[in-house]
């Protein structure tokens, strides 16, 4: 039998070696997307379902922290995606019914559309034009169920990327802090 804490360290294990295997070209696609809709001052959505939406929803606070106009689909105060904004989907299968029938009607208006995913080869993925692969094998099992591993990574990665953008952009070569500079959209009414 395992403590907590051991399961912990072999979570952060696993995660460890599966993000040492992504490809870093196909993140800075993604940083990339990100930053030209931020200077192009178009908005960008995030979507998922089950779990993955918990995950690519603290990305769309996190966006929204960096002073983009970024929004989660499906909340009552989500306006309607327009050409050149940018549709981000966090989706371990890429195949999840609600999604497949979004990207479809982003692409329709013009949109941009990115997913982060383990299964490039997907519904979502066969119709995005950036892809991020979360190199997790499908049916494989690891320490944990592949769907608690996929969104544990996606939320790191994500994270990851939000700090890319900020070093992209130069603000702690100007002498603010990560903190700082976040905090400047952060919410103040709590």
């Amino acid at each position: 039998m395992s403590t907590v804490v051991e399961n912990a360290l072999s979570i952060l294990d696993e995660l460890k070696k599966i993000t040492e295997s992504l490809s870093n070209e196909q993140a800075e696609n993604l940083v990339d997307l990100i930053i030209e809709a931020k200077k192009n001052n178009k908005k960008v959505y995030c979507a998922g379902a089950g779990r993955s939406l918990l995950m690519i929803r603290s990305f769309s606070m996190r966006l929204m922290h960096l002073g983009l106009r970024s929004y989660v689909v499906g909340e009552t105060s989500t306006p309607a995606i327009e050409k050149e904004d940018v549709l981000i989907f966090g989706s371990g299968s890429g195949e999840t019914g609600a999604l497949t029938i979004m990207i479809k009607k982003a692409l329709n208006v013009g949109a941009k559309v990115a997913l982060i995913t383990r299964n490039p080869k997907s519904t979502l993925g066969s119709q995005s034009q950036i892809i991020l692969t979360i190199p997790i094998e499908n049916g494989k099992s690891g320490f944990q169920p592949s769907g608690s591993t996929f969104e544990q990574d996606m939320l790191i990665i994500c994270d990851a990327i939000v700090l890319r953008i900020i070093e992209k952009e130069t603000a702690l070569e100007k002498g603010i802090s990560i903190d700082s500079y976040i905090m400047r959209f952060h919410a103040n009414l709590e």
